[in-house]
């Protein structure tokens, strides 16, 4: 079930976040926020959604600076990826497991690179096997995760 992106912005700016923006249609919400802690703002803007929606969606949140930092390490540059490979980012909400061993592949997608709260993939898309890539990551690091491409993670970046 996702929110409309209106009903959305209404569930933060109700929560007291401020300059809110949606972003695309995929649930990607920009705000300014007084200093917190992600989880808090993360209970925040859960509690919020319920009380306006009836129900809530799971949130990450990460700083405009974070997004940024994490492009610019560029954290796709070292491997040798397929021209046509869609770069993805997992973001997580407990460490990865030390014993996950890296990479993971399987029908064309790869998980590549794990650092303390995020993961790297990339896939070919293929229409015949959908989302092989969103298996493989469910499998490895649970349901309690967020996937954006990385050309979404730009665009939130930069909002």
């Amino acid at each position: 079930m996702n929110a409309r992106m209106p009903e959305l912005k209404h569930c933060f700016e109700a929560a007291g976040f401020s300059e809110v923006r949606t972003l695309l249609s995929s649930g990607n919400v920009v705000f300014d926020a007084r200093s917190a802690s992600t989880t808090a703002l993360e209970r925040r803007a859960e509690k919020a959604m319920h009380a306006e929606l009836g129900h809530s969606f799971g949130t990450f949140i990460r700083p405009a600076g974070y997004l940024r930092d994490l492009i610019e390490a560029d954290p796709f540059a070292e491997f040798d990826l397929a021209p046509g490979a869609k770069r993805v980012v997992t973001f997580l909400r407990s460490p990865v497991a030390p014993e996950i061993t890296l990479p993971i592949e399987r029908d064309g997608a790869s998980i590549i690179k794990a650092s303390a709260a995020e993961v790297f993939s990339a896939y070919l898309p293929d229409p015949k096997k959908g989302p092989v890539f969103m298996t493989l990551l469910e499998r490895s690091f649970g349901k309690d995760i967020t996937t954006r491409t990385l050309d979404t993670v730009i665009k939130c970046a930069r909002a």
